[in-house]
């Protein structure tokens, strides 16, 4: 286990061969922007395609979002239960989705490791606690039929709150500042700012979505959802 304290991904990967120009420096895990938007292109795996109740219509953000129940209103005199308290290693979006998440590296193919099913996320870039730069969340959007949580990512709005506690137990928040949905094709030309190591710190939650177009590619579009530190 590495120092962070997360375990290490070591399963599906995100491919691409214009990650070529990708570099791993010990510790943190280094790579160029450019090298990195191409990778995070995702491309299509065994497990990641659409379910049953998916395959007979095409794959819009919309129906990606997992839905839940309205429950009532308090009567007066109760309380609204308190959500439960969050475990270390884990993210929690603007909804209440959660993920495990797993410290990823870059393998010598130049590809994000991301682990299998949608249960976990890869973890990838700058320290929670850092000053600059960008730490990586990225998700599966479903996987063999089940839609995970980082579909709720196809419904975030700007001003929600992401929350990420670590191995320590150490929560850090963040608000929403940007949501984007980008081609796979377009994704590299906003690398540097998505991606980079400079800059103010931020965390970037990325997935998959869009419409289902199979073969090498997948899904069309790629999810990006930007938050910046609060209090």
């Amino acid at each position: 286990m590495p120092a962070s304290g997360f375990p290490v991904a070591s399963r599906s990967r995100y491919r691409n061969p214009a990650a070529a120009t990708a570099t791993v420096v010990t510790g943190v895990a280094a790579m160029t922007a450019i090298g990195l938007a191409a990778v995070l292109a995702f491309a299509a795996r065994a497990g990641e395609v659409p379910g049953a109740a998916m395959a007979a219509t095409p794959v819009s953000p919309a129906a990606t979002v997992t839905s839940t129940s309205q429950s009532a209103p308090p009567s007066p005199g109760t309380q609204a239960s308190k959500p439960a308290a969050q475990s270390p290693g884990t993210v929690r979006l603007p909804k209440g989705g959660t993920a495990e998440l797993v410290h990823s590296g870059i393998d010598s193919h130049g590809a994000l490791e991301v682990p299998n099913g949608v249960g976990k996320a890869a973890l990838w870039g700058a320290g929670l606690d850092a000053a600059s730069g960008a730490t990586l969340l990225a998700g599966h959007i479903n996987w063999d039929g089940v839609t995970g949580p980082f579909a709720e990512l196809w419904g975030a709005e700007k001003g929600q709150l992401v929350s990420v506690v670590d191995a320590a137990g150490q929560t850090h928040r963040y608000l929403v500042s940007e949501v984007l949905t980008l081609d796979k094709n377009t994704l590299p030309g906003r690398a540097a700012d998505l991606f980079g190591q400079t800059g103010p710190h931020r965390l970037v939650l990325v997935t998959c979505g869009g419409q289902w177009v199979g073969g090498s590619l997948g899904y069309d579009q790629n999810r990006v959802v930007v938050a910046v530190p609060t209090a």
